[in-house]
């Protein structure tokens, strides 16, 4: 196991987490402005109720295409979380080897 290579894919993946991070909730907050866009545009085009206009926010192709970015945001969010993660747990195992290597030798006096 080069530990090495582990610390060095986790350190580039920070910054590429943290981007896909902040447009993920970038996203998140973006759905109700456009949302709030939809209805009003909704209300420009005749709809009277509430339901009406609502229904027409999340049918629009603009929102559903907000929704699909949303869900790519989340899989790359995620997918980068999960790298970090397994290659932390991969260098703590690497750390309880080497600590245990440790040990063995100092039972033999090396």
């Amino acid at each position: 196991m080069d530990v090495e290579q582990l610390i060095n894919d986790w350190r580039n993946s920070v910054s590429a987490y943290a981007k896909a991070k902040a447009d993920t909730e970038y996203l998140r907050e973006f759905r109700k402005s456009k949302k709030a866009i939809l209805i009003g545009r909704a209300a420009e085009e005749g709809l009277k109720t509430g339901q009406e206009r609502e229904s027409y926010a999340y049918a629009h192709n603009e929102y559903t295409e907000l929704l699909m970015a949303l869900r790519i945001a989340i899989e790359q969010s995620e997918e980068l979380r999960w790298r970090m993660t397994i290659a932390q747990e991969r260098i703590g195992i690497w750390r309880t080897t080497q600590a245990n290597g440790r040990k063995e030798q100092g039972h033999y006096g090396a």
